[in-house]
């Protein structure tokens, strides 16, 4: 399988996210190595159906998928306390073992 990372620059979840997705892969015993992939234009965020800053990708899919309008922009997760700029471990690794 194929991961990648989606991120805007200087969005600051992006490192947490990177390591995230690995511990969640290691957790998974998921093999593969995570590919870091920039947007910088609204038409790449089109192109690519980009909800925001980080996204988890797994064989071109979102793990995490979104009805709003694709754009260049934060990304927000669901979690226990509320609203968070990255998904809880758990909620990753729930979405890997729902692609595998």
């Amino acid at each position: 399988m194929d991961y990648e990372l989606r991120i805007i620059a200087g969005c600051p979840n992006s490192a947490p996210a990177l390591d995230l997705f690995r511990q969640a892969l290691a957790a998974e015993n998921a093999a593969g190595h995570v590919r870091v992939l920039q947007l910088d234009t609204e038409e790449q965020a089109t192109a690519l159906h980009f909800h925001g800053s980080p996204s988890f990708i797994a064989d071109g899919q979102d793990l995490f998928p979104s009805p709003a309008s694709p754009a260049l922009t934060c990304r927000v997760y669901k979690s226990p306390a509320g609203l968070a700029g990255l998904p809880s471990q758990e909620d990753l690794q729930a979405a890997l073992r729902s692609r595998s």
